[in-house]
């Protein structure tokens, strides 16, 4: 039998499941609901709690202690005392521009921004880290009160926390007005009365201008980045960005806005003085710089900084840029400045540095303003390289005359031209035609590449033979500069320049340590024979000013006005060098050159204010002499010029006949020639004989000789021998008739040289020239006269006289 029972009735499944939803999302909400209220009320009770706990008073700042290169207290970082002011003592403009640009909605939250919040969260999170605040200036002011600056989800909980206490406590104006007090604006400024007072030395509020305003609102960012003083051109971006969030926000009209970006920023003249401030401020740039410390951090963290000051050295600095008479006169009431810069070239650290005359905190630091190095730029991008080659020497011949390198057109300072000068002169006297013709034997590439290896990075834009002479686009700076010369001064060993050798935090936990980095730059015989040029230059050259009790090599550079309708003024004058122990930099001149602020002094003043810094800052210590690197030998020194060349006619064959004396073992002979009709001497014979005979002259004509000693294989010359001169006899010939050999010199059978010296056999010119067709020098020079005293001569003979007019050494420059 069939069951009949019938089966229950059941609800729909779809009915059932709504109904679960539904219970789910509104416990779900629920839940939601009361944490967030659960939260709120936390956040608001702990910032109540944290508020009363701390009401009145800051997180205690401890300074931060620097300490010199033997571990002794030198100097300490810390906040500087600030002065209050009332809101109602302020132009509306200032919180105007602090509201646009950090807060807009200021006047609108309860003390945090959700919406600020939301677009610091998206951010940090794109960037995978902490890297916006989205803090209101209540969150500021709660942070700077009471809190550190770590970016955590505790401390920013307890950061909102106390801005919704500050807000339920305290009026929108009220913390406005603490804010406005308590924010940092660099150089140890807190507070928008002392950085009026510090910027543009303006003690009543009322009276800052919009421009003004718009520059403190735009400090706060980055304190030691957006600073006027520091970097005038970048804080006036920065301004331009918040005057446009104020012109957006309604605050300004347009007009106003495009008249405060046009407004040109001018420190306040008058300041105190305060110990180390270059120096301090070198230290804490380079501390963001490799421990990403911020100023405000170094000044209240409590850190210890050990340094390579050595505090001798930087009292006689600082002493020495306190003496007027160590500089140029300035020009209408106006000061020249200056900065220098001592660097222990063993390690690169930097011994002290100066950035300027009556330096103070923040200060434009002018040891890293870049200027034009003149001449001083000769060893980094001509002789240098050249040694480098292994081509050249010390003693190399370098081409001395009026020339042109296509349309560019070096002059001598004092336009005088030798003809040849050997590179210990030409870097002795400063002379520039040599130097630009050897760039021009290298070539710019190589002058360029062992800059780049020296620290000097040069652009596309100074691929040029000017850069021989120190026109540079950019410039560089005196670090630069003392930098490079140090890789000359340690045998061809490049440090990298530091003021910092360790950090360590208020608990002692090292945070940085220097890890000492050094390259070989160049051959340590490169930098030898460096070193004894340079030595000659301050000996007996351009640079005898830097000359001390100790021995001294270096290099003197000064650019020219280069304005119209001045002449004789100076742009920058310049000396780098070094001693056994140190090297230094030192550059003169107007931050600012135009014609009522240019140099009437050359660079004589900073090679006097080397010699007036080094020789106190190394008083004690024993007086070292250069060491020559081992495995390097002195360069061959040339040949003594010939001074005693004769020239006699002899009519039996028509001849004349030229002899002189050995002044070298080592030495063949190189003999030039011009005839009346030629305006420039032309090589004639290469030999090593003492006793030639020339029956390639043309009766009755008029010729002028001399004679160049060369060491075979080795590039080294003499200098010119006295000039002779000699009409060649007739003898009645006919006219035309010249029955003479082919290479029309030959070695003459008359008697040897009364010193003995056997001559050697006389080669043929290599060229087979024809009479009157000569080869020219190895050295590509063309060769002019150089009128030195001749031998006692047959009364036949018209021998130059001892000097031309006119003819004298080139110049400084």
């Amino acid at each position: 039998m069939t069951d009949q029972r019938s089966k229950p009735h059941r609800k729909p499944k779809t009915k059932r499941s709504l109904k679960r939803w539904f219970h789910g999302i509104f416990l779900s909400a629920a839940v939601i609901l009361f944490l967030a209220m659960a939260g709120y009320f936390f956040i608001l009770i702990n910032g109540e709690r944290l508020l009363a706990a701390n009401i009145g008073k800051m997180d205690m700042d401890q300074a931060s202690i620097l300490y010199d290169a033997h571990d002794r207290e030198a100097a300490k970082l810390y906040r500087e005392n600030r002065e209050l002011a009332k809101l109602d003592e302020m132009p509306k403009e200032l919180p105007e521009a602090f509201i646009a640009t950090e807060d807009k909605r200021f006047y609108e939250h309860q003390g945090f921004d959700l919406w600020s919040i939301g677009r610091a969260l998206v951010t940090d999170i794109l960037h995978g880290g902490a890297v916006e605040g989205g803090s209101t200036i209540t969150q500021q002011l709660a942070k700077n009160l009471f809190l550190s600056n770590q970016k955590t989800l505790f401390r920013k909980v307890n950061e909102v926390s106390i801005a919704m206490a500050l807000e339920n406590k305290y009026s929108k104006d009220e913390i406005l007005e603490m804010y406005l007090n308590r924010i940092y604006f660099g150089n140890g400024v807190y507070g928008v009365k002392t950085a009026a007072e510090k910027y543009f030395g303006v003690s009543d509020l009322k009276n800052l201008s919009l421009w003004q305003c718009a520059t403190l609102a735009g400090i706060p960012k980055a304190p030691a980045y957006y600073n006027p003083i520091s970097d005038p051109a970048r804080s006036q971006e920065r301004r331009a960005v918040v005057l446009q969030l104020m012109y957006e926000q309604g605050d300004i009209t347009k007009a106003q806005k495009d008249a405060a970006e046009k407004a040109v920023y001018h420190p306040p003249a008058v300041r105190s003085h305060q110990a180390y401030t270059s120096f301090t401020d070198y230290v804490v740039e380079e501390a963001g710089k490799l421990a990403g410390l911020t100023d405000e951090e170094l000044r209240k963290g409590g850190y210890q900084i050990y340094t390579t000051l050595d505090t001798h050295a930087q009292n006689v600095l600082e002493q020495a840029f306190g003496n007027d008479s160590l500089f140029p006169a300035g020009m209408k009431g106006s000061e020249v400045q200056g900065g220098m810069v001592i660097l222990n070239h063993r390690d690169g650290g930097i011994v002290g540095l100066m950035g300027g005359r009556d330096y103070q905190m923040g200060d434009y630091n002018r040891v890293e303003s870049p200027r034009q190095p003149g001449s001083s730029f000769k060893p980094i991008a001509v002789y240098g390289p050249a040694l480098e080659t292994g081509n050249w020497t010390p003693f190399s011949l370098l081409k001395d005359e009026k020339m042109s390198f296509g349309n560019y057109s070096p002059r001598n300072y004092n336009n005088v031209y030798q003809g040849q000068v050997t590179m210990m002169d030409a870097v002795k006297d400063s002379i520039n035609v040599p130097a630009v013709w050897l760039l021009d034997q290298i070539g710019v590439d190589a002058g360029m590449k062992f800059a780049r290896k020296l620290g000097i990075t040069l652009g596309p834009e100074d691929r040029n033979l000017s850069i021989a002479l120190g026109g540079l686009t950019e410039g560089v700076t005196p670090l630069q500069m003392a930098q490079a010369y140090s890789a000359f001064a340690d045998q061809g060993k490049l440090h990298k320049v530091h003021a910092i050798r360790k950090i360590t935090d208020a608990d002692g936990n090292v945070i940085y340590n220097y890890a000492q980095e050094t390259r070989t730059v160049m051959d340590p015989k490169t930098s030898w024979y460096m070193t004894l040029m340079l030595q000659n230059v301050v000996q007996n050259g351009t640079g005898q000013n830097a000359r001390m009790n100790r021995p001294v090599a270096g290099k003197t550079g000064t650019t020219q006005l280069g304005l119209k309708g001045i002449s004789g003024g100076n742009r920058d004058v310049w000396f780098a060098g070094y001693t056994p122990e140190w090297t230094a930099a030192v550059w003169m001149g107007y931050d600012k050159t135009d014609e009522k602020h240019y140099l009437t002094g050359g660079s004589g003043y900073p090679a006097r204010m080397f010699s007036y810094v080094m020789s106190r800052a190394l008083s004690g210590k024993p007086v070292k002499s250069f060491v020559k690197p081992q495995g390097v030998t002195d360069p061959q020194k040339p040949p003594q010029p010939i001074n005693d060349l004769t020239a006699l006619p002899s009519v039996s064959d028509r001849s004349v006949q030229l002899a002189w004396t050995r002044s070298d073992d080592r030495a063949e002979f190189e003999l030039y020639r011009k005839s009346s009709q030629e305006t420039d001497f032309q090589l004639v014979l290469t030999t090593a004989d003492t006793n030639i005979r020339d029956i390639s002259v043309t009766p009755g004509e008029s010729y002028q000789y001399y004679v160049v000693a060369v060491i075979p294989g080795t590039g080294l010359k003499s200098e010119k021998s006295n000039v002779v001169s000699v009409t060649a006899p007739t003898d009645g010939s006919q006219p035309g008739i010249s029955p003479l050999p082919t290479d029309g010199i030959q070695p003459s059978p008359s008697p040897q040289p009364t010193d003995g010296i056997q001559p050697s056999p006389s080669p043929q010119p290599t060229d087979a020239s024809q009479p009157g067709i000569s080869p020219q020098p190895t050295d590509g020079s063309e060769p002019s006269p150089s009128p030195l005293p001749t031998a006692s001569s047959p009364p036949s003979l018209s021998p130059y006289p001892t000097k031309s007019p006119g003819l004298t050494r080139t110049g400084i420059h």
